[in-house]
């Protein structure tokens, strides 16, 4: 993990389940730090979101976590090798008729994690890393 001079948070993750709950815990405490109370739940949903679908796309491979700050508040990136562009379900009404809550089709509800995303952020979006891979990011202001 590394902090640069203005506190930001670069740390690599491994593609699995156990990077969300890390990821979550160390951006709870830079944003604590921050003074960034009133958005927590908003970022850590969104870390959530993000960390999980990266994992998803290159499990046990190498991710990335960015957390940083500017005027406009906080960003969060996260990166991995996958070149595929991430795909949001078509946007609609969601009704419990909508769900398959049966035991075999139980996880096949997700899928609606990036219009969370955009619901909690001011923009976001998704940048290709020349070096390879993509950069799916967040902006939340304070």
């Amino acid at each position: 993990m590394a902090m640069t001079a203005s506190g930001d948070l670069l740390m690599p993750l491994m593609g699995t389940p156990s990077a969300v709950g890390l990821a979550r815990t160390l951006v709870d405490a830079r944003i604590r730090n921050w003074n960034y109370s009133h958005i927590l739940d908003s970022a850590l949903l969104v870390v959530s979101e993000l960390v999980t679908n990266a994992a998803r796309q290159t499990p046990h491979k190498e991710i990335r976590l960015q957390l940083s700050r500017d005027a406009h508040g906080i960003v969060i990136a996260v990166w991995d090798a996958d070149y595929a562009l991430p795909q949001a379900k078509p946007t609609k009404e969601l009704t419990l008729e909508d769900l398959d809550l049966s035991e075999e089709a139980f996880d096949d509800n997700g899928g609606w994690g990036l219009h969370i995303v955009q619901a909690l952020s001011s923009r976001c979006g998704v940048t290709g890393d020349p070096a390879g891979g993509k950069w799916i990011w967040s902006r939340i202001r304070p």
